[in-house]
């Protein structure tokens, strides 16, 4: 028996006639010696020393009462998140995670996470509780593209982050987005040194391409054209102006690409690159009148059947973004076909009527669908809004 054993137990034997005190020194020798797993059945035996109940459950323990259960249940949460720091701390990242997961505090993990040396050995765990687990999502998939590159990001995005909340996919979209446009500049930049005088130090890459057709003869490429194509698709996603121009310079560079490497897309972006330099460009306040009755078009020519309702989404989306939520409103409720069940739409018309503050053509809607849940929730939401106002 090692010193430091032998202390407890001496300490222990000293405590015997008060076991909550007791109890607080075996909880104490736990954190001093950082074992996790024995500390939450120590926390765990103290919760219940406390409540009243024997130390360790038994098999024929009976009901207690629901305030009892609500007592229980909070001190096994906090012993959770104790238990669950030290072992992220200590590096055990996916045990550290099972604990931490149920007091839902994502904030301290992606603390803890983000103080911790990525390695070969831990890559695949903190990845899995970042990105899979949602944690911190950002970090996560900068670790893939950092130690996996451009590829397989591009995949876990596609796999993985493409069904996350839309706050997310800004974030990983953000990411693959400026390491792609900077790792194309850099190409560009150094091709244009090695060809001529070379490019002025803060030129864009819009800049570098003007007068530059030499940097596409024989159908030359400065990167795999499938990541970019792939990082203008996801880039859609994003809201910031200089992302969004930084977006619109990559489909300047993949206009000028050879046909055979401009791979077509899907309705309303077919035309990959010019359709979707028209996209940013309406979001960068160009032509916009013009391009909106592109994407216009192109929703109400679809066919729902065999194309989805894809181009109508983002007609809808684009009008919502530039502000003019009334008319994304008036959009969605005409061109969403008939068997599209309300209870899908009305989340989204809400949304726009909140923003636009019309909820008549909500309300209309909701009654000629027969949908009085929804007629309900728009009324509710409008007097809110309206007593707010």
């Amino acid at each position: 028996m090692t010193t430091q054993a032998s202390d407890v137990f001496q300490q222990l034997e000293a405590q015997t006639s008060d076991p909550a005190t007791m109890l607080e020194s075996l909880v104490a020798h736990y954190r001093r010696e950082r074992k996790p797993l024995e500390l939450f059945e120590a926390l765990k035996m103290q919760v219940r020393h406390r409540l009243g109940l024997p130390v360790v459950q038994g098999e024929s323990e009976t009901a207690t009462p629901e305030e009892v259960d609500r007592q229980m249940e909070l001190g096994l949460v906090a012993a959770c998140e104790e238990v669950g720091t030290m072992m992220l701390q200590d590096g055990n990242v996916r045990e550290g995670w099972m604990y931490m997961r149920p007091t839902g505090n994502t904030a301290k993990a992606a603390e803890c996470i983000a103080k911790l040396e990525v390695t070969d050995e831990n890559a695949d765990d903190i990845v899995e509780v970042l990105l899979h687990e949602g944690v911190d999502v950002p970090r996560g998939f900068q670790i893939i593209l950092d130690r996996q590159g451009t590829c397989n990001s591009i995949t876990t995005f596609d796999q993985a982050i493409i069904a996350m909340p839309k706050p997310a996919r800004q974030a990983a979209a953000g990411i693959l987005l400026d390491h792609v446009y900077n790792e194309l500049c850099d190409a560009v930049r150094t091709d244009i040194a090695n060809r001529s005088a070379p490019a002025g130090p803060d030129d864009d890459l819009v800049t570098m391409l003007e007068g530059r057709d030499f940097l596409f003869e024989g159908g030359a490429y400065h990167l795999d054209t499938s990541h970019l194509a792939s990082t203008v698709r996801f880039a859609r996603v994003l809201n910031d102006p200089a992302q969004i121009r930084k977006a619109w310079e990559l489909t300047q560079y993949g206009r000028r690409l050879s046909h055979q490497l401009q791979y077509p897309g899907d309705e309303p972006f077919v035309d990959l690159y010019p359709a979707h330099a028209t996209f940013f460009g309406i979001l960068m306040g160009e032509r916009v009148d013009s391009s909106l009755a592109v994407f216009q078009r192109k929703a109400r020519a679809i066919n729902v059947a065999e194309q989805g309702t894809e181009p109508i989404e983002v007609y809808v989306d684009l009008l919502d973004r530039i502000g003019r939520p009334g008319e994304a409103l008036q959009a969605a409720i005409d061109l969403v076909p008939e068997e599209v069940p309300s209870a899908r739409l009305v989340p989204l018309l809400l949304d726009l009527a909140q923003r636009a503050d019309q909820f008549e053509p909500v309300l209309e809607y909701c009654r000629k669908k027969e949908d009085a849940l929804g007629y309900a929730a728009a009324k509710t939401i409008a007097a809110s809004q309206q007593s707010e106002a």
